[in-house]
């Protein structure tokens, strides 16, 4: 579960590196300072969707019926099987042309691996995983880019196409939206645990069904007039990406920690000490902006910062639309997606109430 053994010695790709998965993004206060300085050149009028928003991926005008979705995704292993790391980093580039309501249509792969540590092998099932996962989303791997890198790592390029008139933005959300999360939260949870061997083999096998499963329902979605908003849960955690759709939107959000789903034992895991820190990192860049009821916990907090590798859809719909986009998601298979809470007028916000 932990390791593979390939040329008669084991393997564990997770001591490479320094942090894993979506965990390895750049704390948002400070990737704001970064892109400060950049966020003024002119663009094309046939740019949809930029910078401006910090949204998911990219969205090209071609013409009148299509849009180019463009969007790139790489990090180092979360896991240390190298074919499960290929599949969690491929279905979690994939994810953000679902989260604009597009269909991905192909990938290029991007690949840096410490060629004088890792055995051939390792790398070739990193890119078998990464491959799978593409055949499961019906697109080629087409071409990419490999370098000789100190850390492993390995993620995609992937474009889609939608049509321009049903581009799902996270800025695009109305007063009076309630919020569906798709997947449940956790996996940074779960990936402590694991890097310091305390996840047993039902938990690696939770965490790895969430997240080598493709957000497919963000295409139907897309064609649902009582859809406003869409945005993944990735390294920024819960609140995070909300925030983000807040300030597109300039709304208030209120949550419900009851209401919002979790993987299995993820609160006993949580509750003993195993949070990563980019938990922490996050609540540091954002929390200023985060009302928490007295009764929330310091764990539920650390949940709800948690970053989400391959994380799940969130919605925000009209309330006649909820069953809709439930029934979306229990149509492919996503059976835990749930109601969390709603926006309302009011300042850029999220508050979380019991």
């Amino acid at each position: 579960m932990n390791s593979t053994k390939l040329s008669g010695n084991p393997v564990r790709l997770t001591s490479f590196s320094h942090g894993g998965g979506c965990g390895c993004k750049v704390a948002p206060g400070v990737l704001s300072e970064i892109l400060r300085g950049v966020q003024n050149f002119p663009v094309p009028k046939e740019l949809m969707v930029g910078i401006e928003t910090a949204d998911d991926a990219a969205v090209y005008r071609l013409n009148d019926e299509q849009a180019l979705i463009a969007t790139t995704d790489f990090f180092m292993p979360i896991v240390d099987d190298p074919y499960d790391f290929g599949r969690i980093a491929a279905t979690n580039a994939i994810s953000d042309v679902y989260a604009m309501g597009g269909t991905p249509i192909m990938a290029l792969a991007l690949v840096g691996m410490p060629l004088d540590k890792l055995p051939l092998e390792v790398i070739g099932k990193i890119l078998e995983g990464g491959e799978s996962v593409c055949a499961a989303a019906g697109i080629p791997i087409a071409g990419g880019h490999t370098i000789d890198s100190v850390e492993p790592i390995y993620g995609l390029v992937v474009m889609g196409l939608v049509h321009p008139d049903r581009v799902k933005t996270n800025a695009d959300a109305q007063s009076g939206d309630v919020l569906i999360l798709g997947k449940p939260l956790g996996v940074g949870v779960l990936s402590a645990a694991l890097k310091k061997g305390a996840l047993d083999a039902a938990g690696y096998d939770v965490m790895i069904a969430s997240t080598t499963r493709l957000n497919t329902p963000g295409r139907r979605l897309a064609h649902l007039g009582g859809v406003h908003a869409m945005t993944d849960i990735t390294g920024f955690g819960l609140l995070g990406h909300l925030l983000e759709v807040c300030r597109g939107a300039k709304l208030s959000a209120y949550l419900g920690m009851s209401q919002i789903p979790l993987l299995a034992d993820v609160e006993r895991l949580a509750t003993v000490g195993y949070i990563t820190g980019a938990s922490a990192r996050n609540w540091t860049a954002y929390g200023e902006d985060v009302a928490l009821e007295a009764a929330i916990s310091s764990m539920q907090r650390a949940l709800l910062t948690d970053p989400q590798t391959s994380g799940g859809l969130l919605v925000a719909c009209e309330p006649a639309a909820v069953d809709q986009v439930l029934e979306a998601f229990r149509a492919e298979g996503f059976a835990q997606a749930a109601v969390i809470g709603h926006l309302e007028a009011g300042p850029a916000r999220v508050n979380v109430g019991v």
